[in-house]
């Protein structure tokens, strides 16, 4: 059996259906699993997220009428889950990239 890859640590947010609707659920497991066996995904799949801090970046999914992202960052031992949302403007909100940062700063003085 292959190695699992690092653990996924869920800070907030979740994948599934619904609202995901099933493919979009399928693709944001694949994409998370590549990820989590130290793949580095690029567009059109992942972006990185400078904003929030050193190596964040936001998983890309395409839904059936929607499109969501999925904020990661990609520590040491572990991919944590910042986020998952539904994005509906050009750039990411100046909230999700707020609460996103202080979930890090969090995450970093706590681990």
């Amino acid at each position: 059996m292959a190695h699992p890859g690092k653990p996924l640590v869920w800070l907030r947010g979740e994948v599934k259906t619904p609202p995901f609707g099933w493919e979009a659920r399928l693709e944001a497991g694949f994409l998370l699993r590549r990820v989590q066996q130290g793949e580095v995904l690029g567009l059109p799949h992942s972006r990185p997220l400078p904003a929030i801090g050193a190596g964040c970046h936001e998983l890309r999914i395409r839904d059936r009428d929607q499109n969501w992202r999925i904020v990661y960052y990609i520590d040491r031992d572990a991919v944590v889950i910042l986020d998952v949302f539904a994005k509906k403007t050009a750039a990411t909100p100046k909230t999700v990239i707020d609460a996103c940062r202080a979930r890090l700063a969090t995450y970093k003085r706590l681990g």
